[in-house]
């Protein structure tokens, strides 16, 4: 009773926190013609309440898709039109079509947040407090209430939904899915990571890694016998998934070709989509601000000068391939929940860092894996978290949300450093490199004053990002450079993630423990 009575109260401080933000700005008000990501929800609602299915992906005179179109799976839309329906009984005018283009009032504002305060309190906040009640390192009452909250208190994602405005359902269901797997619930748990990949397409950035640990168990299973028998329950689990979320167009094939040249729009060509995406970054364009490779590396070489469009695709899709390689190959031949979850954000990060397409907010689909690992590597996690949420100041910065960002990174890292202790965990051992350190024989005497080093360069790189987020805010940018700090917070953002990659990397192919199986909670 008091571990729920501790639960409870990580759960108030966590709304608490999160309805705080959402009193404040959000994306685009006030900013016509396109607005922001708010409008685009609000659009999406006018379009799904309105028009017959078999238009919401058309380009109709009354769906303008250079609008804000529909460009995300059928859940996204369904989820749109549910709101649209609740809406409609409140206030017509907040979804009429047409005339409700750019709405904006306190009331319409109080609804589209609680719309997200809802679906993160039902999919999102459960699924973080089960999944530390399932860990078998925080059997204690204090220690998942600990775990909990400093995943709760994650200052990117509550900035980007409910500050920003985006829906956590994909996040929310990716993270069931993980939850559903670390019990053995196999099909449970492919169908919440279907459910997530049918609400945002971008939760390919964890496909590889749940394909390649189921199939691993199906593999160490025997594809003889039960792992035949696995292997089959699973590919018709997912089809039978996917055929009910896409029911509706399956009626006509062109209605499914259109869905898909929505959700993946590379043949219309760049200035197609940097018109459909306004706010979506390219590598190829010198004004997105992402701190990912190819943005970093444009700052040196202008790449779009160097190769062709159709050459940057292929060269992104070879690196990006490459990079999530090894992870992808250690989980299927050895598969365990432990590994599993290091390849999440190690397969993640590499979709980020180089994939053709690429956004601020897409860091969060690194960040939450990064979460489900804070207990056993809190120094490491803590301060990637810390990068992740800086990398998107840019972002933040344009919706006005500065205050929001100084507050609840500094009560993260606070939360972080009372509870995990981590300025303690410093040595090879609690980073999980001791493995690592013990192939390198002739160098383990360069491991002695390790825990001292890792101390002050994390000191160090998080005294270079107040600065920078200091500058950002107060220092006007000389005319010359007029791009001088977005362009150093990305730069500096993507230094920190080749670092955590290669970091993670190390301890996914040499850590001994996921070649064993992992002890499931019962």
């Amino acid at each position: 009773m008091e571990k729920w009575s501790l639960m409870a109260i990580t759960v108030l401080l966590a709304l608490t926190v999160r309805w705080t933000v959402s009193l404040g700005s959000y994306s685009g008000a006030g900013k016509p013609p396109m607005y922001g990501d708010y409008e685009a929800q609000r659009h999406w609602q006018e379009v799904t309440y309105h028009l017959p299915i078999r238009q919401w992906y058309f380009n109709t005179s009354d769906n303008n898709l250079l609008y804000w179109g529909l460009d995300y799976p059928p859940l996204t839309a369904y989820h749109s039109f549910l709101c649209a329906y609740i809406a409609g009984f409140i206030n017509p005018d907040w979804i009429a079509l047409h005339s409700s283009r750019g709405y904006e009032s306190q009331s319409h504002k109080l609804f589209m947040r609680t719309t997200v305060f809802v679906a993160d309190l039902l999919v999102y906040i459960p699924a973080v407090i089960l999944y530390c009640c399932s860990l078998k390192e925080t059997s204690t009452k204090k220690k998942a209430s600990i775990c909990a909250l400093c995943i709760l208190l994650y200052p990117g994602l509550i900035l980007i939904d409910h500050g920003h405005f985006q829906y956590p359902l994909s996040l929310g269901f990716a993270l069931w899915g993980v939850l559903c797997l670390s019990y053995d619930w196999d099909l449970l748990g492919s169908v919440a990571f279907c459910l997530a990949l049918n609400y945002k397409q971008m939760e390919l950035y964890h496909s590889l890694p749940f394909f390649c640990y189921l199939l691993g168990k199906c593999f160490k299973k025997g594809l003889k016998g039960k792992g035949l028998v696995l292997l089959t329950k699973l590919a018709g689990t997912v089809v039978l998934s996917f055929a009910v979320c896409w029911l509706p167009f399956c009626a006509d094939v062109e209605q499914i070709l259109q869905v898909l040249r929505r959700l993946f729009p590379i043949d219309r060509g760049f200035a197609a989509m940097m018109t459909k995406y306004p706010l979506t970054s390219l590598f190829s364009f010198p004004q997105d601000k992402v701190a990912n490779f190819w943005c970093t590396l444009s700052v040196l070489i202008k790449i779009k000068s160097v190769i062709s469009p159709q050459a940057q695709l292929k060269l992104s899709f070879a690196v990006t391939f490459l990079s999530l390689l090894p992870a992808c190959i250690k989980l299927t031949v050895q598969p365990s929940l432990r590994g599993f979850k290091f390849a999440l954000v190690s397969c993640a990060l590499s979709f980020f860092l180089f994939s053709f397409q690429a956004h601020e907010k897409s860091i969060l689909l690194v960040s939450v894996p990064v979460c489900l690992i804070i207990n056993e590597i809190p120094f490491m996690a803590t301060w990637f978290l810390l990068v992740s949420t800086f990398s998107m100041l840019p972002l933040l910065l344009k919706d006005g949300l500065l205050l929001a960002y100084a507050v609840t990174t500094l009560a993260f890292l606070s939360a972080c450093v009372a509870s995990f202790s981590i300025f303690e965990k410093t040595s090879a051992e609690d980073l999980q490199l001791k493995p690592f350190s013990l192939s390198l024989k002739g160098y383990a005497s360069w491991f002695k004053p390790f825990p001292r080093i890792v101390r002050s360069v994390f000191l160090l790189s998080v005294t270079v990002m107040g600065v920078l987020s200091l500058m950002s805010a107060a220092v006007p940018p000389p005319q010359r450079f007029p791009d001088l700090f977005p362009v150093s917070v990305s730069s500096v953002s993507c230094l920190h993630f080749l670092f955590f990659l290669v970091y993670f990397n190390m301890i996914i192919l040499w850590d001994s423990r996921n070649s064993r199986s992992q002890k499931k909670v019962s």
